[in-house]
């Protein structure tokens, strides 16, 4: 490694700096590291959502993925349903090869599926691409459509799935008639079948597989007449939260996915559509018992995983991220090092390189994953903060890397929970880890810079449209930290200047002496 003085970079994962000031669970913490940081150290907000990370529009939230490739990567790519937008409005998805595949599978009289989140948080999924291909398949000649319903609550707000519902069956009733039928064939909130990540939990995905390929399951008249159900049935429950049920006429199931079949998933994120998509592709899997695979014509909206080629078949090419600060690294050889717990560990590995699944250099990068507990996160706050922060210590004095970053996940994933006492607790342990890091980064002269990808614990309550007071769930729209803290060493941030999570990686760049790809954004120093 070069003699370079070490930089180390903490993202606390949905720490941002509340607007409103309603269910701020980050300034109710007591952050004493925090605060004496923001108060002493050079630091500036940084713009963590909307066009700042690709987004089509400034009130689209932010999420981790987009948040850690602009982080990585230094410039400002389409993400997600902006590139799906762009695809959609240019006709370019609908001439392409995978949707024709498709469609012309179904002109036999089989059934096209569409699987996904139904919400238009624009996070996931977004409802109005769902409503474009069901009309469009319609023109294409397809007969039959079942749509396969994850309830959200968590992108949107906690307790909105009805409103969508009824949306979707407007849409269904207009487009049926002799020639087409479309209908909800099975659905359950997200947190509870199909939509897991990193191989956490693959029950939620079993689940998942008996709900929409095998029709198995509670079985209802209309998906409304389910979400009702199941609240009365259970006392305060959140749309994330919901059984699975499946859609049935005189005890059948209306949409099971048989052979002849095609299946559309119509997430655009990737990291909850690996799983479910490696079921439907992959000959082989030994996470939980298919029964039989049913024989169909499968595809993502995206390819969810560009190195393990998952889905083979997807709608919309993924951005071709190029010129990463890995990249940039390696090519200085600049030992680096990246530590999450199972949740994040995507995140500062897969997504900070440019959505490539392995390294840039075998030689030069080391990854560390600590797994996380298989709980919901309100039951443990603190998650693995005290994990990653004893093997980031251990690394930092190795003396191996000059640069290192990590990902706290706790504002994040306890603020999904809805849960405002369990936020603040994930947001203490995240400052007690700062407490821990500090001293370390003064004995090793090491720069420690701290940011978030998005924010979310700071904005656990909002106001619904009558006023009242209720939980939230979802990521924020408000800006993040970029702080700099060095014992030996002066900063200035640029004054005036409205950056964003893109501008990071060309301050890293700069502080190693380094000459970043002219793609890149500014430097804030």
């Amino acid at each position: 490694m070069n003699k370079i003085k070490p930089i180390l970079l903490v993202v606390m994962d949905g720490v941002g700096f509340s607007e409103s000031g309603v269910g701020d669970a980050v300034a109710m913490a007591k952050t004493p590291v925090l605060d004496r940081l923001l108060a002493q150290c050079p630091n500036t907000r940084l713009k963590a959502h909307g066009t700042a990370v690709g987004l089509p529009a400034d009130d689209d939230m932010g999420n981790s993925e987009v948040g850690h490739n602009a982080l990585g990567c230094g410039q400002v790519y389409s993400q997600g349903a902006k590139l799906v937008n762009e695809a959609i409005e240019s006709g370019k998805m609908f001439t392409g090869a995978a949707w024709n595949e498709l469609v012309d599978n179904c002109k036999n009289d089989t059934t096209l599926h569409f699987i996904g989140l139904l919400s238009d948080g624009n996070v996931h999924s977004n409802i109005k691409h769902l409503f474009d291909m069901l009309g469009e398949a319609k023109k294409s000649g397809v007969r039959t459509a079942r749509v396969h319903i994850l309830l959200d609550g968590r992108d949107v707000p906690a307790t909105s799935a009805l409103e969508y519902i009824d949306k979707l069956e407007t849409v269904l009733a207009g487009l049926n008639d002799d020639s087409f039928d479309g209908r909800i064939a099975s659905g359950g909130g997200r947190m509870k079948v199909t939509m897991d990540r990193y191989q956490a939990d693959w029950a939620m995905v079993e689940r998942g597989w008996k709900t929409h390929v095998l029709g198995e399951g509670r079985a209802f008249a209309t998906a409304s007449e389910a979400v009702e159900t199941f609240r009365a049935e259970n006392s305060g429950i959140i749309d994330q939260d919901l059984p699975a049920f499946v859609i049935a006429e005189n005890g059948v199931a209306v949409g099971k996915i048989a052979d002849g079949d095609s299946v559309i998933l119509f997430n655009f994120r990737g990291d909850r559509a690996i799983e479910i998509s490696m079921a439907f592709d992959f000959d082989e899997l030994t996470f939980f018992d298919r029964g039989k695979k049913p024989d169909v014509c499968y595809a993502g909206m995206l390819q969810y995983d560009g190195d393990l080629k998952l889905p083979g078949r997807f709608l919309v090419n993924p951005p071709e991220i190029k010129d990463t600060l890995s990249e940039l690294l390696v090519e200085n050889k600049i030992n680096q090092y990246a530590v999450s717990e199972t949740q994040k560990f995507g995140h500062v590995t897969y997504f900070w390189n440019g959505n490539r699944s392995g390294k840039v250099s075998e030689e030069l990068e080391t990854f560390k994953e600590i797994p996380s507990d298989n709980i919901s996160f309100d039951q443990k706050p603190m998650m693995k903060s005290v994990e990653i922060t004893d093997d980031l210590i251990a690394a930092l004095k190795s003396g191996e890397y000059g640069f290192l970053r990590c990902n706290f996940p706790n504002g994040d994933m306890v603020g999904h929970t809805g849960s405002l006492d369990a936020a603040i607790v994930g947001v203490e342990a995240v400052d007690k880890a700062l407490e821990r890091l500090i001293p370390v980064c003064d004995e090793l002269g090491v720069t420690l810079l701290i940011t978030a990808d998005h924010g979310n614990a700071d904005e656990m309550l909002e106001k619904d449209k009558k006023g009242n007071i209720a939980v939230r769930t979802a990521h924020s729209l408000n800006k993040v930290p970029f702080i700099i803290y060095d014992k030996e060493k002066d900063y200035t941030i640029i004054n005036n200047c409205d950056f964003g999570l893109a501008n990071v990686a060309p301050t890293v760049a700069k502080m190693f002496g380094l000459t970043p790809p002219s793609s890149w954004e500014k430097p804030m120093i």
